[in-house]
């Protein structure tokens, strides 16, 4: 009898943890960008390869680019396994992108002190004209009035959040029917949905959450720098070195490190704007102030083309990336361009001024140095002969007819070791 009972505790305490299963915890702490997208595509076939109940998404994001949006959420959408979405820690915020997001979700929740919203369309250049803000808003409108059928949630305030940038706090979102629950903590979300039966592509399924272990998958090298790259700062900044390094190697042929730097720079540049919103305008004016600092060191403009490239390169700089739809990839920082275009003036004017100046300074040794150089003849030149130059007996030749024996003559070139030379006129020296 007693062994009855001890098995009937058992199976009544332990057999619920054993039958708990796996669940897959992902951060996501970033503007929504290809890189982004990729990782929680990974993630779900992460979870679906590991048999996971759910994955978990940990979010807090400003927003991001819409095309990566619509990715993530038709793989949210197609799922095989359930997607939770829980918008934290404390402070965290879904907005703009983050807000299609989280609608997506199987289920979605908050942790206190968040909020949700502001997923109107934006540019970060400045308003849109009427008629490409109403063709962005209405896009945006309809795809996520899409999401909050399938998910059987607020259609009303989702639109309006597209609309009018409305935004709730968790409290406000869970009273509106925009997110299932609030939880202080992970443990805590886990525990409340426990249980509870979502709809995914393969069926319906229970979660089993309450004694399930996590696992943590993290971003793999390669999207950790994407994501990093993602930043236009940091890809224009790339674009410039890269600018800067081939003209170097341009200007120091066999140099060889300039060029090797400059063409990684370049294409990883132009890879990352690959991924973002680039205004070809805004490239080609960059280009072109580079051009015109180039121009301004070996033409004298008295400053009319070095001005010129500070407000080519500042005028493209301001319109390097555009955004539009339910876009929050900012623009370039203020910082940044000033900093840039400061720099790019100064190197250009200044720095590469004097290393071409140095390339013109007349050589100090060498036959090269002997040119202008002012000697004596020592016999009669017609044309070959000899001359005396700082102590030393050259052989020489003139240039231009018979030059007496004892006179002044002034180098002009050299062929081989012979020394060219014209007599030298003081008058007119």
């Amino acid at each position: 009898m007693k062994r009855l009972l001890l098995y009937c505790f058992l199976l009544v305490f332990i057999a619920r943890p054993l039958y708990a299963q796996k669940v897959l915890s992902i951060k996501l702490d970033a503007t929504i960008n290809p890189a982004t997208a990729d990782f929680i595509h990974r993630a779900i076939e992460v979870a679906q390869n590991e048999k996971a109940t759910c994955l978990l998404i940990h979010l807090n994001t400003p927003g991001g680019l819409l095309q990566s949006t619509r990715i993530i959420v038709s793989d949210m959408l197609e799922s095989p396994v359930p997607v939770v979405v829980y918008v934290s820690p404390g402070g965290a915020h879904a907005g703009s992108a983050g807000v299609f997001i989280t609608m997506a979700a199987h289920i979605a929740a908050m942790a206190p002190g968040t909020n949700i919203g502001a997923a109107h369309p934006v540019t970060t250049q400045g308003e849109m004209d009427t008629i490409m803000s109403a063709k962005a808003t209405n896009d945006a409108m309809a795809f996520i009035r899409s999401i909050a059928k399938k998910r059987d949630r607020n259609v009303t305030w989702a639109v309006q959040a597209v609309s009018n940038s409305v935004s709730l706090t968790e409290t406000e979102a869970l009273e509106n029917n925009v997110i299932n629950l609030i939880a202080s903590n992970e443990q805590e979300l886990l525990n409340k949905i426990d249980g509870k039966k979502v709809t995914v592509s393969s069926g319906t399924v229970t979660l089993q959450t309450e004694h399930a272990t996590v696992h943590t998958l993290e971003m793999g090298w390669g999207e950790k720098m994407l994501n990093i790259l993602s930043d236009p700062n940091v890809a224009y900044i790339l674009f410039l070195l890269g600018l800067y390094g081939l003209i170097f190697e341009l200007y120091s042929p066999g140099a060889i490190f300039p060029g090797i730097i400059g063409g990684i720079c370049m294409i990883l540049a132009l890879y990352t704007m690959h991924t973002l919103p680039v205004n070809y305008a805004g490239l080609a004016l960059i280009v072109f102030g580079i051009i015109l600092f180039l121009l301004e060191i070996k033409i004298v403009s008295h400053g009319l083309l070095a001005i010129g490239g500070v407000v080519s390169l500042l005028l493209g700089s301001m319109m390097l990336i555009r955004t539009g739809g339910t876009s929050a990839v900012t623009g370039l920082s203020w910082a940044v361009i000033i900093t840039a275009v400061g720099v790019s003036a100064l190197f250009f004017l200044f720095v590469v001024g004097l290393g071409l100046k140095a390339q013109r300074i007349k050589p100090a040794m060498g036959l090269e140095a002997m040119i202008g150089e002012i000697g004596q003849s020592l016999s009669e030149l017609n044309p070959a002969g000899t001359v005396r130059m700082h102590g030393e007996i050259w052989k020489a030749f003139s240039a231009e007819g018979l030059i007496p024996e004892g006179v002044k003559v002034i180098v002009t070139g050299f062929l081989n070791l012979t020394l060219q030379v014209e007599q030298y006129n003081e008058s007119s020296a």
